[in-house]
């Protein structure tokens, strides 16, 4: 497998660089992160308008720009890297995604048309933080013609504000999971923001109580039970999350490193001393081998979405990538704050945003320790 980037996907990662750069400073993330949406509104307009990310992956029959899984992870790790405040891992990596999984060609075309205008959207599966199909809790049943929708949910990104969501339910009597796609504003809906440790992505409570959706919502599976639509849904996005976190590494690796050069102890940069030195090549190790997990995994990703035949790698590849980069940036965000001293913690830098979003990361979708299990439980069954 050809891991380069093509000269197409060097500019698109290039151009989302030099976008991001100059657009999620450390000023844009303290203001966005603290506002009432969670997000700069204009900047996601121009976001979606000017750079037409939000349809990077969405094929061109439903009016995106059917580009493969590999440009999305390489904007996401960018996005990750400038900690961009903006509903686009929940719209992109979650609910879109769980469209293209478990949507009908009529559903497909309504809702991915409207994610390629600027509406954004998100998933809710679990009030357990777990990041399988098993996890549902919501429960579902036919009520004539339509469906009446109980449960709630937790931790669902920019659950507060998404104009559509993507819920999965379990029906009573047979546990077969489904998802129906409803307006964030349907009666029996109650949304409530929830405080988080990383304030620069928001998460949500949701509470259905008899939400009553027509029989149309319901995502159409090529089975009865949409769990495995559900289950590479979440593997998808669990691949996002990993290229955000690579991204973040690298951020972290660059501020530490420019941060030693300028401070001076003994009348010397202190990014001259051994120490300091096998520290960043620590970092910088940590952030290649992330890289490469990501990527390869965007490949096969990319692969699950089209059937290619490394679409049954996609469970072990995104285990290996998420379980790898969730210690290996946390792991940086500590040595990250180790060098810049006693001022890492502080407020006037940004080293405590990247930590933060280190530590909640590493549990979002599942931490180290859940996707080593999977990755064991994977070569057991292949035996």
């Amino acid at each position: 497998m050809d891991f380069a980037f093509t000269d197409e996907q060097q500019m698109i990662r290039d151009t989302a660089e030099a976008f991001l750069k100059d657009t999620s400073t450390s000023e844009a993330v303290r203001t966005a992160m603290v506002s009432e949406l969670g997000y700069d509104a204009e900047l996601w307009q121009r976001l979606c308008g000017e750079m037409y990310w939000q349809a990077i992956h969405i094929p061109e029959a439903y009016g995106g720009l059917g580009l493969s899984y590999i440009e999305l992870i390489a904007i996401v790790e960018q996005m990750g890297r400038y900690l961009l405040c903006a509903p686009y891992f929940s719209t992109v990596c979650l609910a879109t995604n769980a469209l293209l999984c478990a949507g009908s060609e009529e559903q497909k075309a309504e809702h991915l048309g409207a994610i390629c205008e600027g509406k954004t959207a998100t998933l809710a599966w679990s009030n357990t933080g777990g990041w399988t199909a098993d996890s549902v809790s919501a429960s579902v049943r036919k009520d004539g013609d339509d469906y009446l929708l109980n449960g709630d949910y937790r931790y669902v990104i920019d659950g507060a504000s998404a104009e559509l969501l993507i819920l999965a339910a379990k029906e009573e009597g047979n546990n077969a999971v489904q998802l129906f796609a409803v307006d964030a504003t349907a009666a029996g809906i109650e949304r409530q923001a929830l405080p988080t440790m990383d304030q620069t992505r928001r998460q949500a409570a949701i509470q259905l109580k008899d939400l009553r959706v027509p029989a149309g919502a319901k995502l159409t599976c090529e089975s009865d039970d949409a769990a495995d639509a559900l289950n590479k849904t979440l593997q998808l996005a669990t691949v996002a999350l990993a290229a955000e976190q690579a991204g973040g590494m690298q951020q972290l690796l660059s501020s530490a490193v420019e941060y030693t050069q300028e401070r001076k102890q003994f009348n010397r940069p202190i990014a001259s001393f051994q120490s300091i030195k096998h520290k960043a090549a620590d970092m910088m190790m940590r952030n290649e081998v992330a890289r490469s997990s990501i990527y390869y995994a965007a490949c096969v990703a990319d692969e699950a979405l089209t059937g290619g035949e490394l679409s049954a790698e996609l469970p072990e590849a995104a285990s290996i990538a998420k379980a790898w980069c969730s210690e290996a940036y946390f792991k940086n965000a500590g040595e990250a704050m180790q060098m810049h001293g006693g001022v890492g913690f502080t407020w006037e830098y940004d080293v405590h945003l990247y930590f933060k979003r280190a530590k909640a990361s590493e549990h979002l979708l599942g931490n180290s320790d859940q996707h080593r299990e999977n990755i064991a439980s994977l070569l057991l069954d292949g035996e």
